[in-house]
């Protein structure tokens, strides 16, 4: 029975190559329109509604019903400079400075309010605040008078951060990072496909048709946002997710192209050729991958979300791509496709023998495949164990690189000032007529806050709002945000101290959550605790379905399955290794946490399934192929792998590169993703597939294509002993 998902990819790949104008404009016209919407369809993004979460999302809402005046402020730290003597801080220079710095801030455009300079409870700082007008968004002013003050008093430090500056700050520096990244995985991947092909032609097409998924996305985006909101993210992640698979594709394809013209056929019958086998492969690693994308939609969390709806899209277009207008260029190239050649290096490529590395190691595993696949075991054990330790929390000021000085400066800040530092706020609602008791029950919280270890005096008074409806007590914290303490404080809270002075307060309209930064990183923690058991299991089932339909044997889906998870396991125990636990932190340039920030462990697990299940796919189909035609498994196995191991080594290539890209940059978050990523796929090109997948699937034997029905083969079977077969098993 004709597979329906290869009878697509041979149908669509023949039509586009007899007609491959047609093909082309018409792959040139989706994009040129896509790229067309983003000018004209505004992209919306996420609000901070879209982020609000449990009770500290509850706490939020009632915060911003209330119409809580919350402005940007900016905030200037006066401390001892580096020449006072002993670090001890002039109070008399330091009044003074602060007093320049009020009379530098008053007045100033986009500036509603300057506080009086307070000190630090320990005086060793001074603190002035600066309320800055609705919408404003430009501190350079500000910044500008800053450094006039800090000439004036050189032996004191004046420094500057805030809202603005602090998040401008970080912008710049993802904006860095990332332009960094681009500039050079472009390079990269252009000199990996040129070492591949040896020819300028066939090395360009697949960046040029993942570059050009990548753009049609990006606009398909602008209207698809208003359904689902844009995160700031999405689109690097879309850059990322559409290079590494769209140069996959193209890769897969050009190969298997290239190969069966060698062989001697026509460049129409080895695009045809390459669209049945290769096209197909292409088919079903875009739905594996979309498919374990789409259980970023189980967290119910708008930047997952996001990030899902980017990535999908961005696969499913790279999957067009492959098997409409690349097997038309191909087509309409014919051998041109080679051309120009680079000199020296095509002759090397050309001369190389398919699988001479790969050989050496499989001659071993498939003459000891159950001594191979312990061992293999054994090593992704090893790397694996470490992430049962793993602790997961947000980003937060430790997280920032230490050369961002805004973030420097909040930290110092913190430090000195504990209301600007970890908090916790419990908002209550209740009826105007009720403020004094609520007045009285959030003095008897405070008064039981700080007596306990957990907490300490903030130095705030409770807010309350213009309606006397809504009120905050802030309690400070004396911890860093990512101390476990931090938790057991606010869960203290929620569940002794608040419930103890306001349950007994009279009437049913009384509402309390506890809220602010830390109550929201716990939520969302606890959230992804809670749905990433129901995550991994809908990708693996998805990973069983997809697998199981498409080589028709359940041996294959389980251990699809379970070398899935295997990579996962790796990838969070680097992770853990690296981050948590500070491994290789001066090789790294980073300092670490104590824990892996909280987005990452699931983001890793979907798109890691999707990218191995690229080689996955296009591994077993080829081996399957030569079971079909009549090899025993065991030769099948070696051939299959020995066939494509030039093409898994070449993509895995251009993934771990791109990926060590990552790692090399300076937020903490792109960092832990590039090791994760880089690491694990590393670990799945090499061991996972050249001796764990082969060890498995010969110890097997017939075994593993149950319930598929083994075709006769049309010659006499070919014995096990018979050492060496062409890419057809003849």
């Amino acid at each position: 029975m004709t597979n329906p998902l290869s009878s697509l990819a041979h149908r669509t790949a023949r039509w586009c190559a007899l007609h491959p104008w047609r093909a082309i404009l018409g792959w040139v016209a989706l994009v040129a329109f896509a790229v067309g919407l983003a000018t004209m369809v505004p992209t919306q993004e996420n609000t901070d509604a879209d982020y609000r979460l449990g009770e500290s999302g509850r706490a939020d809402a009632m915060v911003a019903d209330a119409g809580f005046d919350d402005p940007d402020t900016e905030q200037v730290l006066i401390t001892a400079g580096p020449t006072q003597t002993g670090g001890q801080l002039d109070d008399a220079k330091a009044q003074e400075a602060a007093a320049a710095v009020v009379a530098a801030m008053t007045g100033l455009p986009g500036v509603d309010d300057v506080a009086e300079p307070q000190v630090s409870p320990d005086g060793s700082a001074y603190l002035v605040s600066i309320q800055l007008a609705r919408d404003q968004d430009d501190v350079t002013a500000l910044q500008d008078a800053t450094a006039a003050v800090q000439e004036d008093f050189p032996g004191l430090q004046i420094r500057q951060s805030g809202d603005v500056s602090l998040d401008e700050a970080i912008g710049d520096r993802v904006a860095e990072d990332l332009s960094s990244a681009e500039t050079l995985s472009l390079p990269v991947t252009l000199i990996l496909m040129l070492l591949a092909f040896g020819a300028l032609i066939a090395a360009g097409l697949p960046v040029l048709l993942a570059g050009s998924s990548v753009a049609a996305t990006i606009g398909v985006l602008a209207p698809v946002s208003h359904l689902i909101h844009a995160d700031d993210t999405v689109t690097s992640m879309i850059v990322l997710i559409g290079m590494a698979v769209g140069v996959d594709y193209s890769l897969f394809y050009l190969k298997r192209e290239r190969e069966e013209r060698a062989k001697g056929h026509t460049s129409r019958d080895a695009v045809e050729i390459a669209a049945q086998t290769s096209g197909h492969s292409i088919l079903v690693s875009g739905a594996a991958v979309i498919c374990s994308m789409a259980g970023l939609f189980l967290m119910g969390d708008p930047t997952f979300n996001s990030l899902a709806s980017g990535s999908i899209i961005v696969v499913a277009v790279a999957v067009l791509g492959s098997i409409t207008v690349l097997p038309a260029l191909l087509a309409k190239l014919g051998r041109w496709v080679d051309r120009p050649r680079v000199p020296l290096l095509h002759r090397v490529v050309r001369r190389m023998r398919p699988g001479a590395v790969s050989g050496r190691i499989l001659g071993p595993v498939v003459k000891h495949p159950a001594v191979s696949l312990l061992l293999g075991v054994v090593v992704v054990v090893l790397l694996a164990v470490p992430a049962l330790g793993m602790k997961t929390h947000s980003g937060n000021l430790e997280t920032l690189p230490g050369s961002i000085a805004e973030a420097r400066t909040m930290q110092d800040l913190s430090d000195a000032f504990p209301s600007e530092g970890t908090t916790a706020d419990l908002v209550v609602r209740a009826e105007a007529s009720q403020q004094d008791d609520v007045a009285a029950a959030l003095a008897e919280v405070e008064a039981a806050a700080e007596e306990s270890s957990l907490f300490r005096p903030s130095g705030t008074d409770v807010q309350v709002s213009q309606d006397g409806t809504v009120s905050v007590l802030t309690l400070a914290m004396p911890f860093k945000e990512s101390d476990g303490r931090v938790d057991t404080a606010i869960g203290d809270l929620r569940s002794d101290l608040a419930p103890a002075a306001l349950d007994e307060l009279p009437g049913p309209t009384v509402e309390y959550a506890v809220g602010g930064g830390s109550a929201e990183s716990l939520d969302f923690v606890e959230r992804q605790q809670s749905r990433l058991p129901l995550v991994i299991g809908f990708v693996l089932l998805l990973t069983l379905v997809i697998m199981g339909v498409t080589f028709r044997s359940a041996p294959v889906a389980i251990i699809s399955a379970l070398l899935n998870l295997a990579s996962v396991g790796v990838a969070f125990g680097l992770m853990t290794m690296v981050f948590q636990h500070g491994w290789f932190e001066s090789a790294l340039d980073f300092s670490s946490p104590g824990f892996v920030i909280d987005w990452l462990p699931l983001f890793v697990l979907v798109v890691l399934v999707g990218l191995s299940m690229d080689y996955h796919v296009f591994v077993l189909s080829r081996i399957r192929e030569h079971v079909q035609r009549g090899l025993p498994t065991r030769l099948a196995v070696r051939q299959g792998v020995t066939d494509t191991a030039g093409v898994v080594t070449s993509a895995a290539a251009v993934m771990v590169s791109v990926f060590s890209i990552f790692a090399t940059l300076s937020m903490l978050e792109m960092k832990m993703m590039g090791v994760a990523l880089s690491g694990a796929i590393l670990l799945d090109a090499t061991l996972i597939r050249l001796v764990m997948l082969p060890a498995v699937l010969c110890l097997l034997g017939d075994r593993a294509w149950w319930p598929m029905r083994r075709p006769r083969p049309l010659g006499e079977r070919v014995s096990e002993r018979e050492p060496a077969y062409d890419s057809a098993g003849v």
